[in-house]
C-alpha cells in the first residue's frame, strides 16, 4: 500500500516546511509516502464560499484515481488513539488497497463532490488548527501509527 497526503495550498513556513521533511523521510522507512500539494486559488476574494470550495474540490478530486481509498480530514470525522489509528492503518494495509488518500482542504473545507467521492472522514482533534500546522501535525501520527505496529520503542503508553 502507498499512502498520500494531499493538502490545498503551499506554506512559506521554514519550521512547518522542516517538520513535514523529517517525518516524510522517517514515514518512507515504513510505507511509500507522498505529500502532495495543490497550490492556492488565485483570486479568492471574488469567490464566494462555496464556489471556493468547488473549485479546490475540482482540483482535489483530478488526483485521486477510483480505486482510491479516500479519507478526508474533518473536524466532523472519527476521533482515534494513536493506539486505534494504527490499527485502523493496519486494517487498510490488510484490505489490500494500492493507495490511501488523505485529504487536508482549504480554508473552508471541502465541497459536496469530494465528500461523496470519499470513502471516510478522519477528525484530528476537536480543536481548530491551522491548515499549515495540521501538515506535520498529521505526518508525525503516521508516523507514530507505524511505530506502534512494529512495537518500537517511540510511542508510550
Amino acid at each position: 500500500m502507498q499512502i498520500k497526503l494531499i493538502a490545498i495550498g503551499k506554506t512559506d513556513n521554514k519550521s512547518i516546511i522542516s517538520l513535514i521533511e523529517e517525518y516524510s523521510k522517517r514515514l518512507n522507512f515504513y510505507i511509500k509516502f507522498d505529500f502532495e500539494v495543490i497550490p492556492d486559488l488565485k483570486n479568492t476574494k471574488s469567490l464566494s464560499e462555496i464556489l471556493q470550495k468547488e473549485k479546490e474540490g475540482e482540483l482535489i478530486l483530478k488526483n485521486i484515481i477510483p480505486s482510491d481509498d479516500v479519507i478526508l480530514l474533518d473536524e466532523r470525522g472519527k476521533s482515534h488513539s494513536s493506539i486505534d489509528f494504527s490499527e485502523f492503518l493496519q486494517k487498510k494495509m490488510n484490505a489490500g488497497l494500492k493507495q490511501l488518500i488523505f485529504v487536508i482542504g482549504g480554508p473552508y473545507g471541502f465541497s459536496d463532490q469530494v465528500y461523496a467521492r470519499s470513502n471516510g472522514k478522519l477528525s484530528i482533534s476537536k480543536m481548530t488548527f491551522s491548515h499549515q500546522m495540521i501538515r506535520p501535525f498529521f505526518i508525525e501520527q503516521l508516523y507514530r501509527g507505524f511505530t506502534i505496529l512494529r512495537n518500537e520503542p517511540y510511542h508510550h503508553e
